[in-house]
């Protein structure tokens, strides 16, 4: 039978204009409707409302979609929710160019992603529905932010923070990314402010230890980067003597006390100004000020030149009793450890370059075997035995570390500490388009938090255009009206705060929102979640692993110290797709290679570039454009409609035995594919399965039940990836999908026991290697037999010409080796 040209079958655009809104009156995913299912939640990245869907938002969504949709076909009870990170700088910037509030742009772009992920397929339960933005969601993100409050948790200090001088706000570490603003890509420079934090440094143990409970369920590199961040170090704190005051340090190798040779504290360390001695006053002010023009990336990069001033006191080392001069650098930070450090140069490069700069000392204490690093110019970093290190020389590493750890302790010179990369949360944000902090600034009270009952503290909706222009300060500051109020605690006047809270944190519990959105009693209705939470898989990219995942994380362990939770992890299984990349090459418009989603699926329908992008490869795996078309995947699909139409003609009781064979095999393995997430292999056995039918179709099978299941197998598994077209085939096949008996309500395949089991298997037979004959044989064949088989078949009997047999090797069912005398 020969197919016709595939727009007589396929027209995807009807297709998708047929179903769409036949799926909104019918509500098909909506969660909780399934009484007593087991309950699953699948959880995609956040959406950013930027603008329409991109390709990236067709990988992440799509592969979010066919995990959704197999559970939904499984019989689970699905949460598959929508919503959107709708706070942010992008929607601020456009506003100060248009003239406008933050809320027109951001609520016009939600409204076209909305749609175009309606059109392109998504199952979203739409009832979910939230926005970061909206007063309903940042009310409870100011009320929590007033119980870690509460609980020590949020606190405000000042001190040097990264500052963007093109978006005039602060960015937390992780928003730094080689010396630049992560959004913007200006240079980043220090300023020192009063800043709100979020003290996570109190949850880095059980951040680390937790992982624990992730291991084999999140990818490895994920948890790796997510350890490093947190930076769990062991050594002591190091007590010495700085011209009569303690100054401690942290160092991870107290073995090598014996070879400090200067000491060194953070320029912009208030410590580094304590000390100083007053004939050092007028240099250190002036390399303090240099030191301020750079970024905590720029400071610890290894290209740069080591600089430094000497201020003019010494530091008593607690073992030995010498003295040290005392540098200010700019390699150490302030807010690592102590911000002030050992230097022991032959063992630690940076050392080493700051002391060959300045003509300091080098000292070898632990003997690698390696060149003396005052000559080489390399600081022998390994492992070793102790030399020049008095009562512990010849020790190793960790048995020095101990003896040396005692000595400090019964001496009170020190002690064995942890120490952590992991530096606060820095929250605050001095910009307009964020959820206001809830706290008023009293001259009398002090800081006051803003009573429940007047939460939320609503931005003010007048402002807009050059209003929203950062000055410095946030925008809020120059609105009076809005800052101006009365203390809540006093009555007096007092002021708002005037910054907003990193958007971060609006993203760390949204997931717990989507429980129960409407819940108007708290951030979420407990029992909501204990039903749907922690969400069975997340699927996002890795560009989240520290910032949204570390934060998630920390959020859900204080929720769960406040009682409000009962586990540890909001996410039991992450998956991170690739990217969408052209030629090899990340797509960007400065480099004018974007592929716009909307001219693809108006050229193919959204079935075939759904289809494309999971076919491509494994879900972890880039996506290279250039490299595939959807062409394929629409003719494949209109073969498959075309089967399903001529299916349809047939009819009777009839079942081939072949064909419910070749089925049940298909569904067995697609089942596990798509547990695994090896979702475009089972791509390839639709198609196979597809070929299958057809030949069957084509060769007047006498079995039209075997068919029809066949077909209405394929259909519902194929309606995980390309919901349109499978639709379209079950409607073909004679369901009413208008009164509810839609393929999406439709239960994925079995497969029974019995058409699993092979009658025969092929049993390859060698002869001195070389394959002679093949045999059908049964599965459960035994080995004598098989033996007996296979000497007596005719291609074993002319490959010996007479000769001897030296031994016969059976592997029953599938192999036998005669091996010649």
């Amino acid at each position: 039978m020969t197919e016709p040209d595939t727009r007589e079958v396929y027209d995807p655009h009807a297709v998708q204009d047929r179903w769409l809104p036949v799926w909104d009156r019918l509500d098909l995913n909506r969660a909780g409707v399934r009484a007593g299912a087991e309950k699953k939640y699948v959880v995609d990245m956040f959406s950013y409302p930027s603008g329409d869907l991109h390709m990236g938002h067709a990988e992440a969504f799509g592969i979010g979609d066919v995990i959704a949709r197999y559970w939904m076909r499984r019989g689970y009870d699905v949460l598959h929710p929508v919503g959107w990170d709708s706070f942010g700088l992008p929607a601020e910037n456009a506003a100060i160019k248009r003239g406008e509030n933050p809320a027109a742009w951001t609520y016009a772009n939600i409204d076209i992603q909305a749609e175009a992920f309606k059109r392109y397929g998504v199952s979203f339960d739409w009832s979910s529905r939230l926005h970061t933005s909206d007063p309903e969601y940042y009310r409870w993100t100011q009320w929590l932010f007033l119980r870690f409050r509460e609980r020590g948790l949020a606190y405000r200090k000042k001190s040097a923070v990264n500052w963007c001088p093109q978006d005039q706000t602060v960015l937390a570490n992780e928003q730094v990314v080689g010396g630049r603003c992560e959004r913007c890509g200006a240079e980043v420079t220090r300023r020192e402010l009063t800043q709100w934090y979020f003290k996570i440094t109190d949850y880095a143990d059980r951040l680390l230890d937790d992982m624990q409970q992730l291991e084999g369920s999140w990818p490895s590199k994920v948890l790796l980067m997510q350890k490093n961040w947190i930076g769990r170090s062991k050594g002591a704190h190091v007590d010495f003597d700085v011209s009569g005051r303690t100054v401690t340090v942290f160092t991870t190798r107290p073995d090598t006390l014996y070879g400090a040779t200067f000491f060194v504290v953070a320029a912009d360390a208030a410590l580094a100004d304590e000390l100083c001695a007053p004939e050092q006053r007028a240099a250190f002010d002036t390399y303090r000020e240099q030191v301020r023009k750079l970024s905590d990336i720029d400071r610890q990069s290894t290209d740069r030149e080591k600089t430094g001033v000497d201020l003019g006191v010494t530091a008593t080392n607690p073992l030995t009793g010498e003295q040290m001069p005392v540098y200010a650098a700019d390699y150490v930070l302030a807010d690592y450890g102590t911000g002030a450090i050992m230097a022991v140069p032959a063992h630690d490069q940076r050392d080493l370059d700051f002391a060959l700069r300045f003509g300091l000392p080098v000292r070898v204490v632990v003997e690698t075997g390696e060149p003396d690093p005052a000559v080489s110019g390399v600081a022998t970093t390994g492992d070793g035995v102790l030399v020049n290190s008095g009562p512990y020389d010849g020790l190793r590493k960790t048995a020095a570390i101990e003896r040396v750890v005692a000595d400090l302790e019964q001496r009170g010179g020190g002690k064995g500490a942890i120490n952590y990369r992991l530096r606060d949360w820095l929250l605050s944000r001095q910009r307009f388009w964020g959820a206001p902090i809830p706290v008023v600034h009293c001259p009398a009270c002090g800081e006051v938090a803003v009573p429940d009952d007047q939460l939320p503290v609503r931005l003010p909706s007048d402002m807009k255009g050059e209003e929203l222009q950062p000055k410095g300060q946030s925008p809020l500051a120059s609105n009076r009206t809005w800052v101006e109020v009365p203390c809540p605690s006093c009555g007096g006047p007092a002021e708002r705060d005037t910054d907003t809270m990193d958007t971060f944190v609006d993203s760390s519990w949204y997931f717990l929102r989507y429980c129960s959105p409407h819940y108007e009693d708290g951030p979420f209705d407990p029992e909501a979640v204990r039903q749907w939470m922690p969400a069975a898989q997340y699927v996002g990219g890795v560009e989240h692993a520290i910032l949204h995942l570390l934060y998630s994380r920390f959020f859900t362990k204080v929720l769960k110290d406040m009682g409000l939770v009962d586990f540890d992890e909001p996410f039991t299984a992450l998956l991170n797709q690739g990217q969408v990349i052209l030629d090899g090459s990340a797509m960007s418009k400065s480099k004018g290679n974007m592929v716009q989603l909307g001219d693809e699926l108006a050229s193919y329908g959204v079935d075939a570039v759904r289809l494309t992008m999971l076919f491509a490869g494994p879900p972890e795996d880039d996506v290279d454009w250039a490299d595939v078309s959807p062409t394929g995947s629409v003719k494949y699909l209109a073969r498959v409609l075309r089967l399903a139409t001529d299916v349809a003609e047939l009819s009777g009781p009839a079942r081939d035995a072949a064909v419910d064979k070749v089925v049940a095999k298909t569904v067995d393995e697609c089942t596990r594919l798509v547990e695994g997430h090896r979702l475009n292999v089972a791509i390839a056995r639709f198609m196979e399965l597809t070929s299958a039918l057809r030949k069957a179709v084509d060769a007047g099978a006498a079995g039209p039940a075997s068919l029809r299941d066949g077909v209405e197998a394929l259909a519902t598994m194929l309606s995980c990836y390309a919901p349109y077209a499978a639709e379209e085939v079950w409607s073909r096949l004679g369901h009413d999908v208008d009164s509810g008996d839609s393929v999406h309500a439709s239960l994925w395949p079995s497969a029974a026991p019995a058409l699993l089991v092979d009658e025969t298997v092929t049993c390859v037979v060698q002869v001195a290697g070389k394959v002679r004959e093949r045999l059908e044989v049964s599965p459960d064949i035994a080995e004598d037999e098989l033996r007996a088989l296979a000497l007596a078949s005719e291609g074993v009997v002319r490959a010996l010409a007479g000769a001897g047999i030296r031994t016969v090797v059976v592997r029953a069912p599938k192999l036998v080796n005669v091996v010649p005398a």
